[in-house]
């Protein structure tokens, strides 16, 4: 050999010797040497403690699926036991993660081109525990040590990628003081992936396939104070990590009474992109989902929609959620629409479009306190109404109105009611802002006619601040009262004028401080002991029975002009013009103590004789009025005409409310007005 060749040889030699060296060295090194330094590098960097507990090694193995010369090449195969990753200084307990073990590979290849690549990464027994106090500190915001530098001493040509995530079972706690959250969640494989399609029953078309669900999860706990429960899949790992590969999602949670069910998709995941679900939830009051969703809706029946929602988190002005197409039950009301929500600044927003075809006038009893005790117990109501109030006294959370605004319009095309109540259709438009609920319009459609009302209730004040503006239009007795025989026949109408404000925080106080002008005018109608017993309406029948005995009696006129001053309302004039007598009542009604004191003054007609010339009183309350008799001497003959000489002004007011299509000649109001209307 020469001496080339030799000293050739020679340096292959050392080469080769350097070479077996170093994999005998890495081979057998106790790689538990460097732990020390590896838990305080990393507890430095992650300003927590980290610690390596057990075993720490690394094994090496080649991968014959590389096929050629790469399947010589040996991978080194990394595994640590007990590892447990700390709280920071400021969040209570000893630790936030810990695995029993963690195994990983590296292609070395990849090296060569400063890649860091990690094909799988296994985890055994992962534990999480998730905490956030009542500051909103919590431990899952990591403040790096070199995240001070600037960006370009921290910039690295480097790269890590990882590809997939793996694990057998792992757990998760979550403790939330702002959120009244307490809960924990198992995270389990399903064993065999599960098509999305299979799960959410839809099939997919176009080039972006979603991935299968991977793991299944359950989760048990408390949110808002309240009992949660749920269940539902994810996709993997693996899809976590592709921005533009939508990642699985199915739940079915419980909190308390309320249920929500999703399945769908997440856009980008790692950093909430989107939302694309299928939603459905239920529950007793949507009320109740203010503290689950943050969305501020108002006290209902028991309720089911299921819907459309999309969402698209990362928008300028704020998150966009969008439900759309959704439909379901409140009470026994269908209901359908289209909403949505800005999670904007300086408070979210609310818009949208709702219809029932068919609601139940009853489900919107909730919505001022008017339902039944038992209807309040089972929303969670507090308040309760007491047996010998007829005003509703549950108070309004004003506190919550300024935390959202809203724009929301609502129709209801038919309206399902008792005989007593003609309401054909229902639209109004509600507005919510800085605290402030304008209904404007709220529009019945009522016995051929219509209610329009405007009603403004400033929550931002305390005591709440109200104020109601409402006109009743060509209301038909026909269809007012459809059961009474003789009123088929009758052509009369209702019309009327009401302005209030008042202050409180119920309906029963904001009518208990009221005041205000209401106005009403009935032409051409009849009344008889049998139309107070349809109505229902005890105190009536007394009356009608002590006047007019059993018949039935025409009405010319009935005209009311009643001014309301700090809740007592008292007529300035009260009188009904029938064919047989002149009836004037006088007195007031309260409405801050629901008392009444009211006083009935009959006179006959030329030679008419009444049942009684005596008058008459109503005492009592509004939830047991009473009626009687007063002792005393008989009424003067002329006396209620002497009484009504003196109303020239409300007579003059109520002459505005004669229907322009009747003409005032040919309305008996109008006739009977404009005769009081010339009385000195």
């Amino acid at each position: 050999m020469s001496k080339t060749g030799k000293v050739i040889s020679g340096i292959g030699g050392v080469v080769l010797l350097v070479i077996v060296a170093l994999v005998v060295f890495i081979t057998t090194f106790d790689w538990n040497r460097l732990k020390p330094t590896i838990n305080d590098k990393v507890s430095a960097e992650l300003q927590r403690p980290f610690a390596i507990r057990g075993d720490l090694g690394v094994d090496w193995q080649r991968k014959k699926e590389e096929g050629g010369w790469r399947a010589w090449v040996p991978w080194p195969y990394i595994h640590a036991q007990d590892i447990v990753l700390g709280n920071p200084e400021n969040i209570p307990g000893d630790r936030m993660v810990s695995l029993q073990r963690v195994e990983l590979s590296i292609a070395p290849l990849a090296l060569l081109h400063k890649e860091v690549l990690i094909p799988r990464i296994w985890l055994q027994r992962p534990d999480a525990r998730l905490q956030r106090l009542a500051n909103g500190e919590n431990n899952w915001t990591f403040n790096l040590a070199s995240g001070g530098q600037d960006d370009q001493s921290a910039a690295s040509d480097w790269s890590v990628n990882i590809h997939d995530i793996v694990f057998d079972r792992g757990q998760i706690a979550f403790k939330d003081a702002t959120l009244k959250a307490d809960f924990q969640a198992t995270i389990d494989p399903l064993g065999k992936p599960l098509p999305f399609s299979q799960v959410t029953g839809k099939k997919e078309e176009g080039q972006v396939i979603t991935p299968d669900y991977v793991f299944g999860w359950q989760v048990k706990g408390k949110y808002n104070g309240e009992p949660l429960s749920g269940s539902g899949k994810i996709g993997g790992m693996l899809s976590l990590q592709n921005a533009g590969l939508p990642f699985p999602l199915q739940a079915d949670i419980r909190s308390g009474a309320t249920r929500v069910a999703v399945a769908g998709t997440l856009t980008d995941p790692l950093n909430l992109g989107g939302l694309d679900l299928q939603l459905k939830f239920s529950g007793d009051s949507l009320g109740n989902l203010y503290g689950l969703t943050g969305v501020l809706l108002p006290n209902t029946p028991p309720y089911a929609t299921d819907g459309h929602l999309t969402a698209r988190l990362h928008e300028k002005g704020g998150a966009v959620y969008r439900y759309q197409n959704f439909s379901g039950k409140i009470g026994d009301s269908d209901i359908h629409g289209d909403l949505r929500y800005v999670a904007s600044r300086p408070r979210p927003s609310l818009s949208g479009n709702v219809l029932s075809k068919q609601l139940r006038f009853a489900d919107l009893a909730p919505l001022i306190g008017a339902d039944s005790n038992a209807a309040k117990a089972g929303r969670g109501e507090k308040t309760r109404q007491p047996a010998d109030k007829a005003l509703p006294v549950a108070t309004f959370a004003t506190q919550s109105w300024g935390v959202m605004n809203a724009d929301v319009k609502f129709t209801a095309k038919r309206i399902e009611h008792g005989d007593a109540l003609p309401l054909s259709d229902l639209y109004t438009h509600l507005r919510l802002e800085n605290g402030v609920i304008l209904l404007d319009p709220l529009r019945f459609g009522v016995a051929g006619g219509n209610l329009n009302s405007t009603v403004r209730l400033d929550g931002s004040k305390q005591p709440m601040r109200g104020r109601m503006d409402m006109h009743a239009r060509n209301f038909q007795l026909k269809k007012l009262l459809p059961n009474v025989e003789s009123m088929k026949r009758s052509l009369g109408e209702l019309n009327g004028d009401a302005k209030l404000t008042g202050s409180g925080n119920s309906v029963a106080a904001l009518l208990g401080s009221s005041s205000g002008d209401l106005r009403l005018l009935v032409n051409d109608g009849m009344i008889s002991r049998s139309l107070m017993e349809i109505l229902g309406l005890n105190v009536g029948n007394y009356l009608v029975a002590q006047i007019f005995g059993d018949d039935e009696v025409g009405i010319n006129c009935a005209a009311a002009d009643v001014g309301i001053r700090s809740g007592v309302a008292a007529p300035r004039l009260f009188v009904f013009d029938t064919e047989n007598a002149i009836i004037n009542i006088t007195g007031n009604a309260n409405f801050a103590n629901e008392r009444l004191d009211l006083s009935i003054d009959p006179e006959s007609k030329g030679m008419r004789v009444l049942t009684l010339r005596s008058p008459l009183y109503v005492k009592g309350t509004f939830k047991h009025p009473d009626a009687g008799v007063k002792a005393g001497p008989l009424i003067a003959r002329g006396a209620a005409a002497v009484a009504l000489g003196v109303v020239v002004t409300p007579a003059a007011a109520l002459l505005a409310l004669v229907s322009p299509s009747d003409g005032a000649d040919a309305n008996q109001c109008g006739q009977v007005l404009k005769q009081m209307k010339k009385k000195k």
